[in-house]
């Protein structure tokens, strides 16, 4: 079983930085996952954007360990029976949109189908959900209980051509949208271009802070006119999962921990559109990997679910205790 050591993790915060766009080192894998026809393959900024917060502040490093010894407590809880879900909560989202052409310039009804993905996504009911393996049916989520609701869209015309990750589309003074009440509202931007990042998202230790919340590239954003094989809206659903505390299924290491017990340890990420079953050995244990999972790399179409201990992990952070539980109120 997978176990929450602080020390280690903290360290491994310190170190340097990791890009998530380069492949790591497997200590073995039986088989080589498929990739699509696209040279594109996912990439996600998040964990390297939050190892670095850390690392450079102590105030962080505090509320994350307090995060995860509460996450930890609430998880316990749980299996002991003796805390009970608070029931489904909706978060409000508002949608800033940065866009200097008008396929940049996310379409109302666009805006409404990625919100509809998300719901589907986390109540379980998405359309693929099907073809989760009966090898892992025992540990799906089912219903996260956390809906979303759009609360308001911001919109600015933009001559920037390309973005990074350094939060400049987060404020007015340079060049892009104040967040909406961040304790509150689920800010989601969407700009034009970050290269090879498809999106990237605060994690819930930087909850309230001026830039709280969740980056998608707009060829990424819903569905209609999206950018295949990241055209489902599946990046969304990813990046909201680490919003709401969930790490990269492969714990960004080499066999590494996602501090989630039901989620096969594996070598790396995977990419592309892998066949069932794919096999990893880590410490010398072979085991079939969850690949289909939202917080691995793999194309759209073959992503569709969270395992029951991240449901878990999400509900401690909206829970009336959690981090995150701010957004409740509205």
């Amino acid at each position: 079983m997978k176990k929450l050591l602080f020390g280690a993790l903290m360290l491994s915060f310190l170190s340097a930085c990791n890009s998530d766009n380069v492949s790591n080192q497997t200590e073995g894998s039986e088989n080589t996952p498929a990739i699509s026809g696209t040279a594109l393959q996912r990439g996600c900024a998040s964990e390297e954007i939050r190892q670095a917060a850390l690392k450079n502040s102590s105030e962080l490093r505090q509320k994350y360990s307090e995060i995860e010894a509460r996450t930890e407590r609430f998880e316990n809880d749980m299996k002991l029976g003796k805390v009970l879900s608070d029931g489904t909560v909706e978060i409000p989202v508002v949608v800033n949109v940065l866009y200097r052409t008008s396929a940049e310039n996310v379409s109302d009804a666009r805006i409404a189908e990625q919100i509809a993905v998300l719901n589907a996504d986390y109540a379980g009911t998405n359309t693929d959900v099907s073809k989760i393996p009966s090898e892992f049916q025992g540990v799906k989520a089912g219903d996260v209980k956390v809906r979303f609701r759009l609360a308001n869209v911001v919109r600015k015309s933009t001559t920037k051509t390309s973005w990074s990750t350094n939060d400049a589309m987060k404020k007015a003074s340079t060049g892009g949208i104040d967040a909406t009440s961040p304790s509150n509202y689920l800010n989601i931007w969407t700009v034009g271009n970050m290269g090879q990042i498809l999106g990237y998202a605060t994690f819930p230790e930087s909850s309230g802070l001026w830039n709280d919340g969740v980056v998608i590239a707009s060829p990424y954003f819903g569905k209609t006119g999206a950018s295949s094989p990241f055209n489902l809206g599946r990046t969304a659903t990813h990046e909201v999962g680490h919003y709401l505390n969930l790490r990269h299924i492969w714990g960004d290491a080499n066999c590494g921990n996602d501090l989630v017990a039901d989620t096969p340890t594996q070598t790396t990420s995977n990419a592309g559109k892998p066949s069932y079953p794919l096999y990893n050995t880590c410490s010398g244990v072979q085991r079939s990997v969850m690949f289909m999972n939202y917080m691995d790399y793999v194309d759209d179409a073959a992503m569709f679910m969270f395992s029951a201990g991240q449901k878990t992990r999400m509900q401690s952070v909206v829970a009336s205790s959690g981090a995150r539980s701010g957004l409740r109120i509205n």
